[in-house]
């Protein structure tokens, strides 16, 4: 095969990973704090695709993309606050809760988020990484989305926090052994209710990135449920901040298989390497989530379930 070929290709995949795996991380993050906090919240994709709206109408409206990133945390977390309060009532479920906010929230995003369909919001500046190469291709593969370096940051804070702080290890705590938790004075609920909120907000960034930086415009089927695939990518990597960033990549990777044919003139089935990123997941659920067995590194809270 051409050397410039198989360039051009490999270049496209690592720009397609860089670009469409930044919403797997911080979906993915926000879904690891939740977990680690022994709630499950499957509204993510309604967070999500919510956020990503008010991103967009934040930005159009007041002509700054960071406020429209600002947005999408704001409301991000304020839907999973109302999950995480739901939670907390007595014989509540978290599947059947975070279902309903799921719809709850692509309803009120589609409702209202007509008007924007149309028009043009401005867009997040991209990091020109690629400077230094004199090649169009290698510059165009680094154009990073500024929020990446924030979600890399993010995912260190969390590993570290959740080893060497104080609020870490009681999220921890809640997650592993709710009995454990109040037998030492301190609120179950609480602590999941502000680890489901944090985890929201994070998850909120994610919005952002889909409709101020790529693709970069707001439509109904923005998200291609990347909040439901973030929260078989936490089993993926195994409740580990730091391993979401690695399986987000892969994923983003996945979700690449498809431009990158295009870009070296390949186009049938196009469509079947589309669904690459779904069939991954399928994957990763049937080798990961086996009857009678704990995956490792999974709260006990969740296991117990």
């Amino acid at each position: 095969m051409n050397v410039d070929i198989v360039f051009t290709f490999a270049a496209a995949i690592v720009g397609g990973a860089l670009r469409v795996g930044v919403p797997f991380l911080f979906v993915s993050l926000g879904e690891c704090l939740t977990e680690k906090s022994g709630r499950i919240n499957l509204g993510l994709e309604g967070v999500l695709v919510l956020s990503a709206m008010s991103a967009f109408g934040g930005a159009y409206a007041s002509g700054s993309p960071w406020v429209g990133v600002l947005v999408a945390a704001a409301v991000g977390a304020t839907l999973a606050l109302l999950h995480g309060l739901l939670c907390s009532l007595p014989r509540v479920s978290d599947i059947a809760t975070g279902i309903a906010l799921m719809i709850l929230g692509t309803g009120l995003a589609f409702y209202l988020g007509k008007p924007l369909i149309q028009p043009q919001a401005p867009q997040l500046a991209p990091l020109n990484l690629g400077s230094w190469s004199d090649s169009s291709i290698v510059q165009a593969a680094l154009q990073i989305n500024p929020l990446l370096p924030l979600g890399l940051v993010l995912a260190l804070l969390l590993m570290l926090g959740f080893a060497r702080t104080r609020w870490g290890l009681l999220v921890r705590l809640a997650g592993d052994s709710a009995n454990a938790t109040r037998a030492l004075g301190y609120s179950v609920n609480g602590i999941r209710i502000a680890a489901t909120a944090a985890g929201g907000a994070i998850a909120g960034l994610g919005g952002a990135s889909l409709t101020l930086f790529y693709p970069g415009s707001w439509n109904e089927g923005i998200s291609s449920g990347q909040g439901l695939i973030a929260v078989a990518l936490v089993i993926f990597a195994r409740w580990s901040p730091l391993r979401c960033v690695f399986a987000s990549l892969l994923f983003g990777g996945a979700g690449a298989v498809g431009p990158a044919l295009q870009s070296i003139g390949i186009s049938a089935g196009y469509h079947l390497f589309s669904a690459v990123p779904y069939v991954l997941t399928l994957a990763v659920l049937v080798v990961t989530c086996r009857p009678g067995s704990m995956a490792a590194g999974s709260p006990g809270e969740l296991s117990s379930r």
